[in-house]
């Protein structure tokens, strides 16, 4: 048995540098995040190394990891750290280096090993950091296992083993380029914008593109953890405003855009339009369902209702899914119902077999879309965005709650919400059909309108999503209705973006 770590972080002391200090908010739903080091110090790193290596032999794992790290001047301090806790519980590491999270998990197909750490902030700005990480294959942690750990490594449950060691193991990024690859060439001549942001995907996706015949207009491709442009999110509208005009000026035929560990991916037509990701999803899935006709998709909740309403979809015989907003929770979705694939608003796509290997991977989708648009050689991107039927939806809007709240705060407004509707009002001047509360609150209109509310799982933030299939004003009116909800409740701060 080891120490428990202090649960507050007290820095420049000499305790500091020795006895493990973690904030117990950093253990999140479905992965670790801490700003480093205000909340977490690199002895809180070991012991979190430890206690992911106690926590493999519970599970009867063959003691093997592998570990990456994303392109930040501090993620090769906390990989170091995390790597030696690891061995100290007795587990062999595979270092595979500088990474995309996607490759790390590839690495885990690659060098046949039962688990993963990466070691990224994901889209988190500069000052955080975490590790995403996973046993079963192409699972990653989810809430069960989340909370497991955070229990040993918070009781002091970590145990010391013998058998420890290190490998740096060379080649897993060429190998993960090759499988994005494989035999395809684009047989129609295509230019994409790539916008990396400067961050890890910089050093994977113009290379990649290359590779399979697309020309290439560089947007912030040079490797630069200060992110001198915009933090790397394509989520953000400050990106994907970038991209946008990137578009505009070279003549491009889209933009795709990555985020700070390459497992999302972002996307604007040749008109320079901006299309969230669960729309470009829906077009995405169009094109499978003609190969793949009956096949499941899963998509988050804060995604369009036109998965399940779309006229084309219908015809095709698509089953859809909608599920729990979180990396780990589509992806084990996906996996549970033998969807085809999954998909985020917030750009993680969720590609299954035969086409991937249903892990979230940027690139892969990337390749994707250049294959859809292959197959459909007389279409531009924004032809496929108009044939969709017309909605009209918010970006993914994040107001200030402190984590240690949002969760008692995401409650009483799902209460509010509920009682609400019980008592017969409207919102946006529509009758509530019904309030989805598998993941916050989903309130559905009764012309398939909708307003969303949830807590971020990642950051102190509450999550916020409209959509209307009528106009722009209704999705205006949505969001000022329910904003006057959400209102209500003191402790919610400023929207990092709004409408």
């Amino acid at each position: 048995m080891a120490m428990p770590p202090k649960t507050s972080v007290e820095q420049n002391c000499w305790a500091f540098l020795r006895d493990a200090m973690i904030t117990p908010t950093g253990f999140r739903e479905y992965d670790a995040r801490w700003k480093y080091p205000d909340d977490i110090n690199l002895p809180g790193i070991t012991a979190l190394g430890l206690g992911l290596g106690t926590q493999m032999h519970l599970h009867g794992l063959k003691p093997e990891i592998s570990v990456g790290n994303d392109y930040r001047d501090y993620s090769l301090s906390i990989k170091n750290a995390l790597m030696l806790g690891l061995m100290q519980a007795g587990i062999h590491v595979k270092d595979i280096g500088p990474a995309v999270s996607p490759m790390a998990y590839f690495s885990q197909f690659h060098l046949d090993v039962p688990a993963v750490a990466m070691v990224t902030a994901s889209h988190n700005p500069n000052g955080w950091t975490g590790v995403k990480m996973g046993f079963q294959r192409p699972l990653t942690h989810g809430p069960d296992e989340m909370n497991e750990l955070r229990d040993i490594v918070l009781q002091g449950k970590m145990q010391t083993r013998e058998g420890g060691s290190y490998t740096f193991v060379d080649g897993v990024k060429e190998a993960y380029l090759d499988d994005l690859i494989g035999d395809f060439k684009m047989s129609r001549p295509l230019k994409i914008v790539c916008a990396t942001g400067n961050g890890t995907a910089s050093a994977f996706a113009p290379e990649l593109f290359e590779r399979i015949g697309v020309e290439v207009v560089p947007s912030h491709n040079e490797l630069d953890y200060t992110f001198p442009h915009y933090n790397p999110n394509p989520e953000a509208m400050e990106m994907l405003h970038d991209m946008s005009a990137s578009v505009r000026a070279s003549g491009a035929d889209l933009a795709l855009g990555f985020d700070g560990d390459g497992d999302r991916c972002g996307v604007v037509d040749n008109e320079g339009e901006e299309i969230f990701a669960d729309k470009v999803g829906v077009i995405m899935a169009r094109d499978l369902a003609k190969i793949y006709p009956g096949s499941t998709f899963v998509a988050d909740v804060k995604s369009t209702g036109l998965y399940a309403s779309d006229p084309e979809l219908k015809a095709l015989g698509v089953k859809a899914d909608y599920w729990k907003t979180g990396h780990s929770h589509m992806k084990r979705r996906v996996h549970e119902l033998g969807a085809l694939a999954g998909f985020e608003k917030s750009g993680h796509y969720f590609l299954a077999e035969p086409i991937g290997r249903g892990y979230d991977c940027g690139l892969r989708v990337a390749v994707e879309i250049c294959k859809l648009l292959d197959r459909n050689p007389t279409k531009s991107m924004a032809d496929l965005r108009r044939a969709l039927p017309e909605t009209w939806a918010t970006p993914t809007m994040s107001p200030y709650c402190a984590d240690t709240e949002k969760y008692d705060v995401l409650e009483r407004l799902v209460d509010k919400l509920l009682a609400h509707e019980k008592s017969g009002q409207t919102l946006a001047g529509r009758a509530i059909e019904t309030i989805v509360t598998v993941n916050g609150a989903r309130v559905i209109l009764d012309n398939g309108a909708w307003g969303l509310v949830r807590a971020s799982s990642n950051t102190p933030n509450l999550v916020v999503v409209c959509e209307s299939p009528e106009s722009k004003e209704e999705m205006v009116k949505i969001f000022e209705d329910l904003d006057k909800i959400i209102r209500t409740e003191p402790s919610i701060g400023d929207y990092d973006q709004t409408i």
